[in-house]
């Protein structure tokens, strides 16, 4: 099984991307779906992620109130992060990750499949 994240970009501040995480041999309805990030010189953090039972999202306080996760509704097996006002600080390398437990994990170390990185560069 794969995953593979895709849409980064370079955006100027304020512009928007959408990301999306797509698997490969599987759907994501019983999944749950974390996006991470990491910029140069600084730890891995998580974004955002939602939950594989009831649809719950949880958001870093950095992102909250201009990201959105969604599951794709016609496609099952894609997740989408979008990402609005975006801001120079959001530059980094983001990941997706999934794995086949209840809830959301916010904890990297709990998922077990992980996509390629897409690059997202905020910068006029």
């Amino acid at each position: 099984v794969q995953l593979q994240a895709s849409g980064g970009g370079l955006v100027q501040p304020g512009g928007s991307l959408r990301l999306s995480c797509a698997a490969s041999g599987f759907t994501l309805d019983y999944y749950a779906i974390g996006w991470f990030r990491q910029a140069p010189g600084k730890e891995r953090e998580g974004v955002s992620c939602i939950s594989s039972s009831d649809g719950s999202t949880y958001y870093a306080d950095s992102v909250k109130g201009r990201f959105a996760v969604a599951r794709d509704n016609a496609r099952r097996n894609v997740v989408h992060l979008q990402m609005n006002s975006l801001k120079p600080e959001d530059t980094a390398v983001y990941y997706c990750a999934a794995r086949n437990v209840p809830g959301a994990p916010t904890d990297a170390a709990q998922y077990d499949t992980w996509s390629q990185g897409t690059q997202v560069t905020v910068s006029s």
